[in-house]
């Protein structure tokens, strides 16, 4: 097994930059994490709020480096065949009915019941090899040449047996499999690993990753967010719509709007050919950043105060 030399990520600086130019604006902690990830070899736990940018961190370091990314989508009830790997039944049932045809052929001069077994034993093997493994994600990912981003999305959507699954890979990217034994990555992949702190993550996952949490942004850096995904936004407008959506979250909701949203709301906003927020525009585009009626009906309610408080900064 061996690792990837990768310039991008030389730096925090050039990692911050790079991100950047694919329109991924982060915080210097962010960038931080990845880099000391990248040179200790281990995999980054992310966690945080959902919509903070936790799955697009894991993209966006794919993009940088040019690398494939292998997700791997967890679930209740996800296991070794969905996550590392299954056996081609089909092709499998197919080759025995080859062998069913040619049976005579095969066995044609055995003498006794033990040669022809023995002459049997030699195509044992064969239906369980490589040729007849179909790796799912976590295999994949170990199988790239020149590496891969491996991101396991949502970990803490999985049960704790998975965990146990993933803590025997990661700590040496390698898997045992019975019938062929283990086999080893290629080259080791950077894995990110996300979780929206449904339930929490054992200790023992915990201590094998570096952490990092993204909280929602601040105002400033959501409005480089804005201007870098929205740039004809005019300036005053983007203060005002990134302010109005922090104090959004403020509100007991019950699906705070993501960084997504918010600039899904810039867009909209701008095809609206708005300079400035005012209740009639924003309670017709609310449905924007808010997902769940009950949310609109308690943001209508607050929406004077919730306005100004934005016009006021």
């Amino acid at each position: 097994m061996h690792t990837q030399h990768f310039p991008q990520l030389e730096s925090v600086e050039r990692i911050e930059q790079g991100f950047e130019s694919f329109g991924y604006i982060c915080s210097s902690k962010i960038a931080t994490a990845v880099y000391l990830a990248f040179q200790l070899r281990k995999p980054v736990l992310v966690e945080g709020p959902p919509g903070v940018g936790k799955t697009e961190l894991a993209k966006t370091t794919a993009l940088l480096l040019d690398t494939p990314l292998i997700r791997l989508q967890c679930y209740e009830g996800l296991d070794e065949a969905k996550a590392l790997y299954e056996w081609k039944y089909g092709k499998q049932l197919l080759y025995t009915q080859v062998l069913k045809e040619k049976l005579g052929d095969l066995l044609h001069g055995a003498r006794g019941l033990a040669e022809s077994v023995e002459r049997l034993h030699q195509f044992g093997d064969i239906f369980y090899s490589e040729d007849f493994l179909e790796p799912r994600p976590l295999l994949k990912a170990m199988q790239q040449d020149k590496g891969a981003i491996l991101l396991i999305d949502e970990v803490d959507k999985s049960d704790y047996e998975f965990e146990s699954l993933l803590l025997e890979i990661l700590s040496d990217y390698q898997v045992s499999i019975p019938e062929i034994g283990t086999i080893k990555a290629r080259t080791a992949p950077m894995v990110f690993l996300t979780s929206n702190n449904t339930r929490d993550i054992s200790d023992a996952l915990k201590r094998r990753c570096l952490h990092l949490y993204i909280p929602f942004p601040t105002v400033e850096l959501e409005e480089r967010i804005v201007r870098s995904r929205v740039p004809d936004v005019d300036e005053k407008l983007r203060h005002q719509l990134v302010e109005f959506v922090h104090s959004l979250r403020q509100l007991d909701l019950k699906k705070t709007p993501a960084i997504s949203e918010t600039i899904d709301w810039a867009r909209s906003l701008l095809l609206l050919h708005t300079d400035s927020l005012d209740q009639d525009l924003v309670r017709s585009t609310l449905n924007v950043l808010l997902k769940f009626e009950d949310d609109i009906e308690a943001a209508e309610a607050e929406l004077r105060g919730l306005l100004n408080g934005s016009a006021d900064t």
